[in-house]
């Protein structure tokens, strides 16, 4: 595992990782958000084949990251699934591999927008949102919330110019209010984290971050409105 940066949030220490995951020593908690599952296979379903290997790709970055973090738990905060018809194509192998992390860390799945989940599917346990410490992980931000949040959903993206090339990363993005997570999934895209409907999540200005040598970079997004210069000379240096 790639060296990760300390984080504080809501009064409480956490580890941003390079590997698009949020890591909370005190509860022993690997939390990732949208790792789209059976993403290929429902590309393959539309008669757009793909190489069917995304989920093991996924749920093999998500084990490693389990192991190097010690996670005694694995919240995934929606989106876990591409589809809700996912139960359908996913493979004995696959099934069997999301049965054994179950067994292995507690596992909870926060239900998302695309996930088909069903009571007890695969192991672990279900709920819509859980708050730890008054914190709120959830899938989606909610624009009433008054609670410090995290969840996912926007799959945030950095991309800027550094040194005359184009640079697209996944970004966490956040304020003192609210962490929207990137996308943990290995075929996910993403919107730019200037981008009106992740910006509308924020009342004031907030910044796009990424974990670079086990330093965070923090990219200014003031009223949506990135500062392409500072961010090439911070991420250039880095």
């Amino acid at each position: 595992m790639s060296a990760a940066a300390p984080f504080a949030y809501a009064g409480q220490s956490f580890q941003m990782l390079p590997d698009r995951a949020l890591f909370w020593p005190r509860h022993g908690a690997l939390i990732v958000a949208d790792l789209h599952l059976e993403k290929a296979s429902w590309y393959a379903a539309l008669g757009q084949p793909l190489p069917p290997y995304d989920s093991h790709d996924t749920l093999d970055r998500l084990a490693r990251l389990a192991a190097a973090t010690g996670a005694r738990a694995i919240w995934c905060l929606g989106d876990s699934f591409h589809d809700r018809d996912a139960a359908n194509r996913i493979v004995p192998a696959i099934a069997a591999r999301l049965r054994g992390q179950a067994a292995a860390t507690r596992l909870l799945w926060i239900a998302g927008n695309h996930d088909g989940l069903t009571g007890g599917a695969w192991g672990g346990e279900i709920a819509d949102e859980h708050v730890v410490d008054g914190i709120v992980f959830r899938h989606q931000s909610l624009a009433h919330e008054t609670r410090p949040e995290v969840s996912g959903h926007f799959h945030p993206k950095l991309r800027l110019n550094v040194r005359g090339r184009h640079v697209s990363r996944p970004c966490f993005a956040g304020n003192e209010q609210r962490l929207i997570l990137p996308a943990f999934g290995s075929l996910t895209g993403g919107i730019t984290a200037t981008d009106p409907v992740i910006a509308e999540n924020f009342a004031g200005p907030y910044q796009a971050m990424l974990v670079v040598r086990g330093r965070r970079l923090c990219f200014p997004c003031p009223g949506g409105v990135r500062d392409d210069a500072t961010a090439s000379r911070t991420l250039g240096a880095s």
